[in-house]
């Protein structure tokens, strides 16, 4: 209960702050704003996934452990199919610079992987409806 108050005075505290500079970058149009709030957007992303870490880790080690490799494992086997079902061809850039082979390779596994997971999600729903209709 000690952290949620902590994290619920710390999230004001950023609000606040981050309304301030807001409301001040657009009455002012001033440029110089643009890097304090960049800075503070990357400290509350870093204090977010600092908490989201945390919490994973102890609800980790406290849950099911097993279910949780499983998942994980089963991801992992998800991005393995992707990449190797991805080619990967070098390419010019439009300035200049050039996408490695391997680089394009991960793109495709990116856009591959999240094909597959989107088709089995689509297909948990529309199974769970059919099976909600048999009942």
């Amino acid at each position: 209960m000690v952290l949620h108050k902590i994290l619920k005075i710390l999230t004001l505290i950023i609000g606040v702050a981050a309304l301030v500079m807001g409301i001040w970058l657009f009455a002012t149009d001033e440029q110089s704003l643009i890097q304090p709030m960049m800075m503070l957007a990357y400290a509350v992303f870093a204090i977010v996934l600092l908490l989201v870490a945390i919490f994973v880790i102890k609800d980790l080690f406290s849950g099911n452990v097993k279910n949780t490799l499983i998942s994980v494992g089963a991801f992992i086997l998800v991005i393995a199919i992707a990449f190797f079902l991805s080619e990967g061809t070098a390419t010019e850039l439009k300035d200049g610079d050039m996408l490695t082979a391997t680089e394009s390779q991960w793109i495709g596994t990116g856009l591959r992987t999240f094909y597959i997971l989107a088709a089995i999600a689509v297909g948990a729903m529309i199974f769970s409806g059919i099976k909600k209709l048999i009942k």
